[in-house]
């Protein structure tokens, strides 16, 4: 395939030609055939050498956070006797990674290989396809262009975003409430799993001095609790209730559940994910973060069905942890009777809106909606945030937890 450069040249023979003809130069026609026909020369080169390229692919890291430089390594091995001139390689990858890599390699010799490099640093969560990949050889004069493609690909996760809720906040933020906050989700495995009565050649270490305290009588805490405590965090993953994908409100809705989700997986438990399109299912850190990262927002208006698989894996010795928008009140009876048979809870609500940008009345349904589920829910025993979708957790976990602001009846 001729390039617009061979092109060039073939129009520019055909006009010196034309211009031999006119003024009756035998030498100059010559030269004018020779330059016409430089580039079909170069088409037929280009078939009879057919090139022998093998290119691997290769990710720095294949799971990230946002933000992270991943430096990608293509790997090129010219199998061929001969060499090749110039090769542009392009590399293509979805919008949200930016412009398609380019790299060009100024020739490669026969049996030799060679390696380059460029990196990209990914913005937004989500699961992404590296490549496929295609190559363009040209001649040394760009005259002709041969394009080959490779369909091999990569795939990066980039996982949500992921905040330290155990980092000290700034003194004045109050930094007992943190840690606080954490041990009530940690009661579950920690406190109040199960004890038994000391017998002789127990450890005295193992000693609940709180059950001693209350009983009298010397108590043992299992050694296991902690590995059967677990942990279901459940993501109200509707677009009716957050919004669409990459929205603020569904982004800072899944990086809480991430953030949440591994101060479990690190204190020990053991770790259920579940979302408004599927049921709880047991992960691994690794399973939880990859689930995350390709999580995008469901078709359901109604946040029943999911509630009920919830309740359906409902224990005692387990800690639930919802993050949603703040309910509607004819969500709020369903939500309190799918947590009922669980240990600690802890509901997240994310405003699908910064309220302040919002006209008055739609601010007042808003937190007319997170003051009534507050009431609500802190009667039957949850702890409670609400955040704007910009703001972080980590500006709210350190905060005191919320108090009734009516009388309990």
């Amino acid at each position: 395939m001729l390039t617009t450069r061979g092109v060039a040249v073939f129009l520019a023979g055909l006009a010196m030609w034309a211009a031999a003809r006119l003024i009756g130069s035998p030498g100059l026609e010559v030269a004018a055939l020779g330059l016409g026909a430089l580039p079909f020369l170069a088409v037929g080169m280009a078939r009879f050498a057919k090139p022998r390229l093998t290119i691997r692919r290769r990710l720095s890291d294949v799971r990230v956070p946002p933000g992270t430089r991943v430096t990608v390594e293509l790997s090129i091995e010219n199998r061929a006797a001969a060499s090749t001139s110039l090769l542009l390689i392009e590399d293509r990858f979805p919008a949200p990674l930016g412009r398609f890599a380019r790299v060009v390699v100024s020739g490669l010799h026969g049996r030799s290989s060679r390696r380059v490099t460029y990196t990209l640093v990914p913005q937004t969560r989500g699961r992404y396809r590296i490549g496929p990949l295609s190559v363009d050889l040209s001649d040394p004069f760009w005259l002709t262009r041969q394009r080959v493609e490779f369909d091999e690909t990569e795939e990066l996760l980039v996982t949500p975003e992921i905040e330290d809720l155990t980092q000290a906040p700034e003194p004045a933020t109050g930094g007992t409430f943190g840690s606080s906050r954490a041990r009530q989700l940690f009661r579950t495995g920690e406190d109040f799993y199960t004890m038994r009565q000391y017998q002789l050649g127990d450890d005295l270490r193992r000693l609940h001095w709180p059950s001693v305290a209350r009983t009298g009588s010397l108590m043992i805490r299992q050694d296991e609790t902690s590995k059967r405590a677990s942990g279901l965090v459940f993501l109200d993953s509707r677009q009716a209730a957050l919004g669409g994908a990459h929205t603020p409100a569904f982004e800072r809705a899944v990086s809480v559940a991430a953030s949440v989700g591994l101060l479990l997986a690190r204190g020990g438990f053991t770790l259920r994910l579940a979302t408004a399109d599927s049921a709880p299912a047991g992960v691994t850190e690794d399973q939880f973060l990859d689930a995350l990262a390709g999580v995008e927002p469901g078709t359901s208006r109604s946040i029943g069905p999911a509630l009920t698989y919830l309740r359906a894996g409902a224990s005692p010795d387990t800690a639930l942890v919802l993050v949603s928008a703040p309910p509607v009140p004819s969500e709020l009876t369903s939500l309190l009777r799918a947590g009922s048979g669980f240990g600690p809870k802890l509901a997240i609500f994310v405003h699908p809106a910064d309220p302040d940008a919002l006209a008055p009345e739609r601010k007042a349904q808003l937190e007319g909606r997170a003051t009534q589920a507050r009431i609500a829910l802190t009667r039957a025993g949850w702890d409670f945030l609400v955040l704007p979708p910009s703001t972080r957790l980590l500006e709210r976990w350190h905060t005191p937890r919320e108090r009734l602001s009516a009388p309990v009846g």
